[in-house]
């Protein structure tokens, strides 16, 4: 079997079988907090002591969640293909379930980064307003998550990839966010297979190649299979 070139765009859908609430739960952190008040620049500079207790419960909660059976997949799929691994989420699941390349584009819950002068660091598992820096020593701490209205990361190194792939997949994303909801328009336009895996066909399930609908811990495994058996 030829080595394929992938790039696998992740979303909510994947970690919520290990238990962590998406936007979109009815129950849970994101039910109870407007994402004005708790995921922008602004709500953070209105309420800083929310925004880290919010970021606090959250960080608690993965540090619970376990990987599950669709990221154990996907870090056998990077053993036998070139495979990047682009998250939506600011979890560490795809790592804890052994993958090696992945690119956290809407940033970590494990690292924190100053609002002043932009360094970043290991993240402590509680934050608070009166944490210092350790470059600068100002108190504007915050989490390193790229919150709405901010420019995600690694968008230069994902194009690069898309470029030279030969197949492009999203798994448990709505794409209703974007840049992320774009790559698959932008990897048909290179003439990539595209190929989509989710509980329910998203907004742009018109612009893939091929859907696979079910449960991430099921069909991720199922679709591994298929280009990982020689």
């Amino acid at each position: 079997m030829a080595r394929e070139r992938i790039v696998i765009l992740t979303g909510a859908g994947i970690s919520a079988e290990s238990g962590l609430g998406t936007f979109r739960d009815q129950g849970g952190l994101w039910a109870e907090h407007r994402v004005e008040d708790v995921a922008t620049p602004e709500g953070f500079e209105r309420d800083p002591e929310l925004v880290h207790w919010f970021y606090n419960m959250r960080r608690a909660e993965a540090a619970k969640a376990a990987p599950n059976a669709a990221h154990t997949a996907l870090a056998a799929l990077e053993r036998a293909h070139d495979v990047l691994i682009v998250t939506q989420n600011v979890d560490a699941l795809h790592e804890a379930g052994g993958a090696q390349n992945v690119l956290h584009m809407h940033g970590s819950l494990a690292r924190a980064k100053c609002a002043t002068c932009a360094a970043e660091w290991d993240a402590p598992m509680v934050m608070t307003v009166s944490d210092p820096c350790p470059v600068c020593a100002a108190q504007a701490t915050r989490p390193d998550i790229v919150w709405f209205g901010e420019m995600p990361y690694g968008l230069d190194e994902i194009n690069a990839a898309l470029s030279t792939a030969t197949l492009f997949a999203a798994i448990g994303t709505s794409g209703n966010v974007y840049p992320a909801a774009g790559f698959v328009a932008e990897a048909s336009r290179l003439g990539v297979r595209t190929v989509e895996i989710n509980l329910a066909p998203s907004a742009g399930a018109a612009l893939f190649d091929e859907t696979r609908i079910g449960p991430a811990s099921t069909t991720v495994p199922d679709w591994v299979a298929t280009l990982t058996q020689r």
